[in-house]
């Protein structure tokens, strides 16, 4: 009885349809008598565990239901009501999941809402609302406690907001805050508020923290620099100051800001894909997780799923046949996942397999008992080569004859794999042209097209995948 009740809550399938032969027929062994020992005939006895079956898909004693819904009417008001605090809630519930965090911060930019990188003078401990968007926690920060935390926050409530880099040390120094916590707090955008880039505040805060250092030893055995005996107008010439570097790359920008927070705020490397990305995929990095109560995830093992991101570690290893295969993480914008691509594979696809690469897999999902399941790689299609058409309007045909050798010139400049359609407005008629004429349907073409048309006359449409072969 305790197997098919642990069975039932746990919703195993297989182990309830091994115990119906116990409940039906009994087991002698094991002292069950069975129904039909018990004068139940065959066909009720299969009719009650069926029952049983379809119970188990979802259960609930009455007293655990009525709290769910209790719970459920309360969170579907406060998401209604109060959508911002109620994610910024959500997400500090969940600040030591980076997987978790990706997926709200997702679910955060559909519903619209902005997410902010942390802050010193505006952040607290665990995500926060201000003014109408989400701070990201400062705890969440790599390397910062939370006492380093509520000593910068005690700070600021007792002598106000950190105006400058130097004025945080000055005031932070010896208080648990170091060139590594300082280097941290930088990287993570959490002093994006005082004055310079983020690249420039790397490159001196730790000679200021040498600097604040010495002062203070020399402080403390009483000892006077000539600084001391500047005028305040001369002093400034001694400070350290920021060199005329600029800011970092945005690749480098949102990577260090990535290293620090477990995920990306400012923005994604894939932002600019989402819709080629939204339309390809049928599983996201987050469906491979193993949920800890049901023990499975939204893919099953085996099913055959697209998955699409960008390369981010690769490690390549020699089977015991001396041939290469490759272990890829593949991030998403809810997260990553381990794909697993074999020798016959990798030897077909190694030029594509570069870090940084935006791609697609093809694949089949293995979930065991691992918390995040992987994909075995069949298929792989970078972005570039996901098939689009670019559609060129003319008001008619004598308008296409008069421009038609203007725009060839053109397309001429180009190449790649996208289709051109040419379509004609008076006559609702499309010409596609050879594919020798194929183009890159990139950027500098299309603003060059629509300059030249007009931009309602140009229009790049995406196609599905389909069967593409890689």
């Amino acid at each position: 009885s305790d197997l098919v009740r642990r069975a039932m809550a746990k919703k195993k399938a297989a182990v309830m349809e091994k115990e119906r032969q116990n409940f039906v027929y009994g087991n002698a062994q094991e002292g069950v008598k069975g129904c039909i020992a018990n004068g139940l005939d065959e066909k009720t006895a299969n009719h009650i565990y069926d029952e049983m079956i379809d119970f188990a898909k979802y259960a609930f004693n009455k007293s655990h239901a009525a709290a769910y819904a209790v719970v459920s009417y309360q969170t579907a008001y406060l998401k209604y009501y109060h959508p911002v605090e109620f994610m910024a809630a959500l997400m500090t519930s969940v600040k030591d999941n980076v997987t978790k965090v990706s997926e709200y911060i997702m679910s955060c930019r559909q519903m619209g809402m902005k997410i902010m990188p942390p802050d010193i003078n505006e952040g607290e401990g665990g995500f926060s609302v201000s003014d109408g968007a989400i701070r990201y926690g400062l705890s969440a920060i790599k390397s910062i406690g939370q006492s380093v935390v509520d000593e910068i926050v005690r700070e600021r409530t007792e002598h106000g907001k950190f105006r400058s880099l130097e004025d945080f040390i000055d005031r932070m120094s010896g208080r648990e805050v170091n060139k590594r916590t300082l280097e941290s707090f930088i990287k993570s955008g959490a002093m994006d508020g005082l004055p310079g880039t983020r690249k420039q505040k790397c490159m001196v805060c730790g000679s200021m923290v040498d600097q604040k250092n010495k002062e203070k030893k020399n402080t403390m055995e009483g000892q006077m620099s000539l600084f001391d005996f500047a005028a305040e107008e001369d002093k400034k010439s001694f400070q350290i100051t920021f060199p005329n570097v600029g800011e970092y790359s945005r690749e480098e920008y949102l990577a260090y800001e990535k290293e620090m927070l477990g995920v990306y705020v400012s923005g994604h490397p894939l932002e600019e894909y989402i819709g080629t990305w939204e339309k390809n995929v049928t599983a996201k990095s987050s469906d491979f997780v193993v949920d800890e109560e049901t023990g499975s995830a939204v893919v099953h093992d085996g099913a055959y799923v697209t998955i699409g991101g960008m390369i981010t570690e690769k490690t390549v290893k020699t089977t015991r046949n001396n041939k290469m295969m490759a272990f890829l993480t593949v991030e998403d914008l809810a997260g990553s996942v381990e794909v697993l691509v074999f020798p016959k594979d990798y030897e077909k696809r190694r030029d594509m397999l570069i870090k940084d690469e935006k791609v697609f897999i093809r694949g089949r999902a293995s979930v065991g008992d691992e918390p995040v399941g992987k994909l075995i790689c069949e298929q792989i299609i970078p972005f570039s080569q996901v098939p689009r058409e670019l559609w060129i309007q003319y008001a008619d045909k004598d308008a296409y004859l008069a421009g038609e050798k203007e725009l060839l010139d053109l397309l001429k400049t180009s190449d790649g794999n996208d289709t051109v359609i040419i379509y004609l407005g008076r006559e609702r008629a499309k010409k596609v042209l050879p594919r020798n004429w194929n183009v890159r349907a990139g950027e500098a073409l299309v603003t060059t097209l629509s300059e030249m048309l007009g931009e309602k006359n140009v229009k790049v449409v995406e196609k599905p995948l389909g069967k593409i072969s890689s």
